[in-house]
């Protein structure tokens, strides 16, 4: 079945890591800065995953996810700025509209967190093939369903697309109208989106069939073509990376403590 990858064939550090160590970053960048509540964590997660997507040579394929948040991020500024609950001191001025150093300061923590995300799981979908992830958290002992629901959705975008094409074409040779005016397009949808939607669900059911004849929940141990194991430099940043989430547990503990 097509899958849908952004996978870049390099040989870099990232990409030579098992798939599973990769999944525990992007946990990793989420759960730490979050669980220290420091804007600086936020900005040094964001700077670090940052610098490895250049260290890896993939700074040009992942500026297209750059590019396409910053009207986001500039958008929660303007609101955040002006519409903030909290605020109370103004920053800057634009003409007769203030800013506020609060909603500036809340709105700089959402946009270094979501860049963040943003940046840590570009490193994990430009470095990872779809397959070898599925594989590798199998093999691994994750349970098969997890692998499933990882594989579905990067197989789920393009079977969509190419069911609404097919769709489109058939209606279209029927003489209906799917292009022009507002009206003549809304007119379209639902003759379009119905087949869509029973298509889809024909195939769930289907691809469902299909799991328990091969054994998808067969008690039994599976055999795979390839096999892959976490390597010492795999081990190596699972410990480093679980330390972190310790030590941002610790660090959050503590500056509660104090602030008690």
């Amino acid at each position: 079945m097509k899958s849908i990858s952004l996978y870049v064939d390099k040989n870099s550090v990232f990409h030579n890591l098992h798939s599973f160590t990769k999944l525990f970053y992007l946990l990793t960048m989420i759960l730490v800065p979050a669980i220290a509540g420091n804007i600086w964590g936020f900005a040094a997660a964001a700077a670090f995953s940052f610098l490895m997507l250049i260290i890896c040579g993939l700074l040009k394929k992942a500026m297209p996810f750059l590019i396409f948040t910053i009207t986001i991020v500039l958008i929660i500024f303007i609101v955040q700025g002006l519409t903030y609950p909290g605020n109370e001191s103004v920053m800057f001025s634009l003409g007769k509209v203030e800013f506020y150093k609060e909603g500036i300061m809340y709105a700089l923590r959402i946009g270094l967190n979501f860049w963040n995300i943003l940046f840590a799981f570009a490193l994990l979908i430009l470095t990872t093939k779809p397959k070898d992830m599925v594989e590798d958290c199998e093999q691994i002992g994750l349970s098969p369903r997890f692998g499933y629901i990882i594989a579905s959705v990067f197989q789920i975008i393009p079977q969509m697309t190419g069911t609404m094409s097919t769709i489109t074409d058939a209606q279209r040779s029927r003489g209906m109208e799917t292009e022009g005016k507002l009206l003549t397009r809304a007119k379209a949808f639902i003759p379009l989106m119905a087949p869509v939607v029973m298509s889809s669900l024909i195939n769930t059911k289907e691809r469902a069939m299909a799991l328990e004849i091969r054994g998808f929940n067969a008690d039994i141990k599976k055999t795979y073509l390839y096999t892959r194991k976490l390597k010492t430099s795999d081990k190596v940043c699972l410990f480093l990376m679980g330390l972190s989430i310790l030590s941002s547990i610790a660090f959050r503990v503590v500056k509660w403590l104090i602030l008690k």
